[in-house]
């Protein structure tokens, strides 16, 4: 059986470790490489090199920075009175993408997904019901994905902030089930928020 030179396997089974990237992705990418210049893979490398030394979070809202607190959460023109939560980083910049939300963000990092193991207890939900209690906030917007687990958190972030006297929202369905909001265009998102109901609680 043919086997690939070390380094060029060693390379594919890197590459195959991330997310949605299989075999024969990981090996276009590998032979890729191969292909261009050595300048164009140190520019490459070196970029993710910074990323991983640069790059922290937020230690108000979680979302990623290169500055603490974030450009975000130090920007004064936003409404401090309206509060988003949302999954991951990258949600963040879909719904900015938008240009129709002003508000600030929490960024669970995660959701609730009893088959992956992940729990409460791994999501940035202790700081978000600090800051809750902290700030004054006179709407957070839940935006979860509208996933299972998404969903899931959804509904364990109603029942934890029910009787803080909040107005709680969900975005809109302007989202379809099982999208994912990065993936979203802005027209789609932009209506999702400004069609947001009024959770009814129990």
């Amino acid at each position: 059986m043919y086997e690939y030179a070390k380094p060029i396997a060693k390379l594919i089974e890197e590459l195959k470790k991330i997310p949605t990237i299989g075999a024969k992705t990981a090996q276009r990418i590998a032979f890729y490489l191969l292909r261009i210049p050595k300048e164009e893979v140190e520019k490459l490398a070196n970029a993710i090199i910074e990323v991983k030394e640069k790059i922290i979070y937020c230690s108000v809202c979680n979302n990623i920075t290169h500055t603490d607190p974030c450009l975000i959460c130090s920007d004064d023109s936003r409404d401090a009175h309206t509060l988003m939560i949302v999954e991951e980083p990258y949600n963040v910049s879909a719904i900015e993408r938008t240009g129709v939300y002003r508000g600030k963000y929490h960024v669970l990092l995660g959701a609730i997904s009893p088959l992956k193991g992940i729990g409460p207890e791994n999501l940035k939900i202790d700081n978000l019901i600090r800051r809750v209690k902290e700030g004054n906030f006179k709407e957070i917007i839940i935006a979860t994905n509208p996933t299972v687990d998404g969903e899931a958190t959804a509904s364990y972030l109603i029942d934890l902030l029910k009787d803080f006297g909040i107005k709680l929202t969900r975005i809109a369905v302007g989202l379809p089930v099982g999208a994912d909001i990065d993936f979203a265009d802005r027209v789609t998102i932009a209506r999702a928020l400004e069609g947001r109901r009024e959770l009814k609680l129990k």
